[in-house]
């Protein structure tokens, strides 16, 4: 009998969390799913994803990313460390930078990256009246029609750096990040999502909690914290936007 893949938790409370949004425009789902279902969904993250890469090494440059089997070309390979280095000149200069591995759900889908495997039917379960509804409910925004998205490893020496999402002409409405990390999550390991005030202050932190969605209303600064080398294990989620078209 087939695994289930991706099933909410029935009980979970609607009204106290779109309270709870309405009040601070930001909010941590725990238990979002069954564990069942959270537990299957981790071990595609961990053991059934073709992990590649997504670089941007400043604002004003492009944002960059290459398919796990891409990485095995020598010239691909090169091209990729020496963008990591501009990363880190980038944020050393204060500018936006990001490096992460990353599988986008809807490209893969575009492409026929693998047509049928879990991947696609994840985005298929994202855009599902059962989640479109449930998230309509929490942020009480009628109009959302549709998800993105694409599954995200924050391992050592990954960041993403302080950023605001505005991209109103594509519709983006609310970001949301769906954590699938181990159980036990150190705060020392970083892959924090945190908010900024105008002063640069940190106003607000999520733990990458296992099983927990995170959403909130763009555009808010935001960032994920830098997860260093010690860090035993990568920060997985899967994350995207909800959109009004």
């Amino acid at each position: 009998m087939a695994k289930a893949l991706f099933e909410l938790n029935p009980d979970l409370d609607r009204a106290g969390l779109a309270q709870r949004f309405a009040a601070d425009t930001r909010l941590q789902v725990e238990n979002i799913l069954t564990d069942e279902t959270a537990r299957e969904l981790r071990e595609i993250m961990v053991s059934g994803t073709e992990w590649g890469v997504a670089i941007q090494a400043g604002a004003d440059a492009q944002p960059r990313s290459w398919r796990g089997r891409d990485l095995r070309d020598p010239d691909t390979s090169r091209e990729v460390v020496e963008l990591v280095k501009a990363t880190d000149r980038a944020a050393a200069a204060g500018d936006y930078a990001f490096r992460s591995h990353r599988y986008s759900l809807v490209e893969g889908l575009q492409k026929g990256w693998a047509p049928g495997g879990p991947h696609e039917l994840l985005l298929e379960y994202l855009n599902a009246p059962d989640f479109l509804g449930l998230m309509r409910d929490i942020t009480g925004m009628a109009d959302l029609a549709k998800a993105d998205g694409h599954a995200s490893c924050f391992g050592p020496n990954h960041f993403l750096g302080r950023h605001i999402d505005s991209h109103v002409a594509e519709g983006w409405r609310i970001a949301y990040v769906l954590n699938l990390t181990i159980d036990d999550w150190h705060p020392d390991w970083g892959g924090y999502l945190v908010f900024y005030d105008d002063e640069g202050n940190i106003e607000t932190g999520f733990m990458p909690r296992f099983n927990t969605l995170n959403l909130f209303k763009v555009p808010q600064a935001h960032a994920v914290t830098y997860v260093p080398p010690y860090a035993p294990r990568g920060r997985y989620a899967i994350s995207g936007w909800l959109r009004d078209r």
